[in-house]
């Protein structure tokens, strides 16, 4: 049993409509499903990703209006990588964003503060592209590559942890795990001396790929190494675990599958506010009090 790499990253936004803005229309990400936070209904969950909604592509926001900038600390994600193809990628990159390309690498912030690193791909997993009239194809982002979170505990408990779990070191430093498909990592910095606050612009959990049929196994497999999960939770479009990796990191094991298709036709993922069957009887009370967001797709013009 191999967790297939990162399956999404969920950080925190406390303004929508320019994060919307920032993730579609300058990273070029597709917008590919607008809901709401199900364990707190009266904001969004705001998912982006590749064309087609995959996982290993899909970063999410839940939105708490006029959230203060809050802070990576001790047991926080603070730095998303994300796959690129060339490095004409990164020089393309490095000047859409104004950010100063490092050897094979672009780091820059989000409008809130969150870190990315733009990397080289270096493996045979599928590139998970989005379109974007001013991205060409071969430039635009692939996927995840990995996460960068801080701990107080480096190779010790975490590292124990992770092997449980069928992680591998690689490079003395980055934590792999790779399924038949994809593979991702993560690895862990020293901490700053200022505690971590969460707030915008902030992780608020990293969540590894599993197949459907090994789900199960999985909430048994992380109870027996002492990562105290949760029971499975249906969230509609996959089925999650939530537990804390010993340096405090908040980790989800989430399902590849059914997908974001299973209620919306692929064609118009992302238009219009979608809540699955369970919920969709609070849609009369939640719907007018979420913040209104513009199509991101509505301007494109069609050769």
């Amino acid at each position: 049993m191999k967790l297939e790499g990162v399956h999404h990253v969920t950080c925190i936004t406390g303004d929508a409509p320019q994060n919307v803005e920032f993730y579609t229309g300058v990273l070029g990400l597709r917008l590919v499903k607008k809901s709401v936070n199900q364990d707190d209904p009266t904001v969004y969950h705001l998912f982006y990703a590749d064309e087609k909604g995959d996982a290993g592509s899909d970063i999410t926001f839940f939105e708490y209006p006029g959230a203060k900038n809050g802070r990576a600390g001790s047991g926080m994600v603070h730095t998303v990588l994300w796959r690129v193809g060339s490095s004409a990628a990164l020089d393309f990159w490095a000047a859409r964003l104004d950010a100063v390309r490092d050897g094979d690498s672009v780091r820059f912030k989000d409008p809130e503060g969150l870190q990315h690193e733009l990397v080289l791909s270096t493996v045979a997993d599928e590139p998970l592209v989005a379109e974007h009239p001013e991205i060409p194809h071969e430039l635009a982002l692939q996927g995840f590559e990995g996460v960068r979170a801080y701990t107080p505990l480096p190779e010790t408990a975490s590292a124990e942890f992770l092997q449980k779990l069928g992680f591998e070191l690689q490079d003395g430093s980055r934590w792999e795990t790779r399924g038949e498909k994809r593979g991702g990592w993560i690895a862990y910095d020293e901490p700053p001396a200022e505690p971590g606050v969460p707030g915008a612009g902030t992780v608020h959990h990293v969540a590894w790929a599993s197949l459907m049929e090994e789900q199960e196994a999985w909430q048994r497999h992380v109870a027996e190494v002492g990562g105290r999960p949760t029971p499975v939770i249906d969230r509609f479009w996959f089925r999650s675990i939530y537990f804390r990796e010993p340096s405090g990191v908040l980790f989800e094991i989430a399902t590849l599958g059914p997908g974001f298709d299973t209620d919306e036709d692929l064609a118009h993922l992302g238009e219009k506010l979608i809540l699955p069957p369970d919920f969709e009887h609070l849609r009369a009370k939640v719907e007018p009090i979420l913040t209104p967001l513009p199509d991101p797709r509505e301007s494109w013009t069609t050769a």
